[in-house]
């Protein structure tokens, strides 16, 4: 019956003239639960970009956001672009909208950008979010579950934790997400756009998806629940082609390419080595001097605050760093309280010192009793230097310790300043092609070691025969400097 009133509701808005919709007032209660928590969503997220392109992506989404039916939208609509290396956007109900630089870097003009951004607001203004009846509520696993949670003695990132554990549910139906897009189209045009970025923008992201699924397994990269909100599909792409012909407007309006490739120069794809680095199975901090390598067919994810690692036989956690005044083995007993939130007391044996790699180092691992049985969790903290300490949180089955990640442990260094200085962020650099360009000589020019060729081309939305027009400016990604 609730599938049958959304396609209803889905029908009503498609055919409701912009300038006819109701206004719609946002939840208060959804506006200040927004208000309370986006600070600590940005900043686990990789934090808010600021200056000239951030203020651009938030005039284009006022511009769109104006023809949503929102009321007040320019005081009820707020546009974040993160500093995150994932390819994705995402809304909360309370009117706040978040795209990542990442996802911009793959676009190829202001109209992708614009249904990007309309969108998520089409989703705030069907009101998506409650219509599901606060999503599908998904286990945490027990103690499996708080090892991605833990606070760790951090307030704000608890708060962040509980804000994540709502995005990690944020995917909606497949209806939505067609309404979504139909919205996403209307508004668009109404503010004077091309409807060609929705399918473009589509075609992209299954480029890119293809391409990810291509080189999985050696990028050791694990894309976080929270970027997988929007699934893609061969009917999702032809349908929102469709409707963008069925507007009649296809091929007409803005597209403002060269001004959106201006925005996009120099903006930083992949990691931010200002947060770290993951080049296949190792994980390089360059500021922090970290270095370390999981073990072979486990992936990781990077946090702003933490690095997650999950593999066949358990998930760990590398954090810390905070000033912490007190032993190793106060530091390791004030993780398992973090880790367990009080839930339960734990029987946690005295911990053991050695050395690693010239670091002081202690481990312990206590049994626990989960609604799913008995796993080991295991700490093992490191003396960085007087004033930080650095820990790995494991969870394996029960009996295997640190065993899996035995190698992980003995790996972590410290990096010379030579190795650190090697280190540099990868920019989109926009170029006009010459004559003689070609997409191979152009794919050399990647800051890469694989699938050079096939980066670009999927980056530029090109295939091994396009014909490069002198004059026609393309995206490559190139090395860029550190900031200081």
């Amino acid at each position: 019956m609730r599938r049958a009133l959304l396609l209803l509701a889905t029908a009503a808005i498609a055919i409701a003239p912009a300038a006819a919709q109701q206004l719609r007032y946002l939840n208060p209660q959804d506006v200040a639960e927004a208000q309370r928590e986006h600070a600590a969503i940005v900043q686990e997220l990789g934090g808010a970009e600021t200056g000239p392109r951030a203020a651009y992506v938030d005039g284009v989404g006022r511009r769109v956001g104006a023809f949503s039916g929102v009321a007040n939208p320019g005081q009820a609509l707020h546009f974040t672009t993160l500093n995150s290396p994932v390819e994705n956007a995402f809304s909360v109900p309370g009117g706040y909208v978040y795209i990542t630089r990442q996802l911009m870097a793959l676009m190829d003009d202001e109209s992708e950008l614009a249904f990007a951004i309309g969108h998520e607001v089409g989703h705030i203004a069907a009101n998506h979010a409650h219509v599901r009846e606060q999503y599908e509520q998904r286990s945490s696993g027990g103690i499996l579950g708080s090892i991605l949670g833990a606070v760790f003695g951090n307030t704000i990132l608890g708060q962040v934790i509980q804000q994540r554990a709502k995005l990690d549910t944020l995917s909606f139906s497949r209806e939505q997400e067609y309404q979504a897009d139909q919205l996403g189209t209307r508004y668009m045009i109404a503010a004077g756009y091309d409807p060609v970025g929705g399918p473009e923008l589509l075609a992209a992201l299954s480029r890119q998806s293809a391409l990810e699924a291509r080189m999985q397994g050696r990028t050791n990269r694990q894309t976080p629940e929270w970027a997988s909100t929007h699934p893609l599909s061969e009917n999702r792409m032809q349908r929102a082609l469709v409707d963008a012909r069925a507007t009649g407007k296809l091929g007409t309006g803005l597209r403002n390419r060269d001004t959106f490739l201006a925005q996009v120069e120099g903006v930083t794809v992949d990691d931010d080595p200002a947060q770290g680095i993951i080049d296949g199975p190792t994980f390089t901090h360059p500021d922090l001097r970290i270095f370390f390598t999981v073990p072979t067919g486990y992936l990781m994810s990077n946090g702003t605050r933490a690095v997650t690692i999950s593999g066949s036989a358990g998930k760990a956690q590398f954090g810390g760093g905070g000033g912490f005044r007190g032993s190793l083995d106060d530091y390791i007993l004030r993780v398992f309280q973090e880790l367990t939130r009080g839930q339960q007391q734990l029987s946690i044996p005295p911990p053991q010192h050695t050395s690693i790699n010239g670091v002081a180092a202690a481990y312990t691992t206590a049994r626990v009793n989960t609604s799913s049985g008995l796993v080991d969790a295991s700490v093992i903290a490191y003396q960085w230097d007087p004033q930080r300490i650095y820990h790995f949180v494991m969870i394996t089955p029960g009996g295997y310790g640190i065993g899996p990640f035995a190698p992980m442990v003995n790996s972590l260094r410290r990096i010379t300043p030579q190795e650190a200085a090697a280190i540099r962020p990868r920019v989109i650099h926009v170029v006009t092609l010459e004559r003689g360009d070609t997409v191979q000589s152009l794919a050399r020019q990647m800051a890469y070691r694989d699938f050079k060729l096939e980066r670009f081309l999927t980056l530029n939305g090109l295939d091994a025969n396009s014909a490069l027009a002198p004059g026609r400016k393309v995206k490559l990604v190139v090395f860029g400097q550190r900031r200081t």
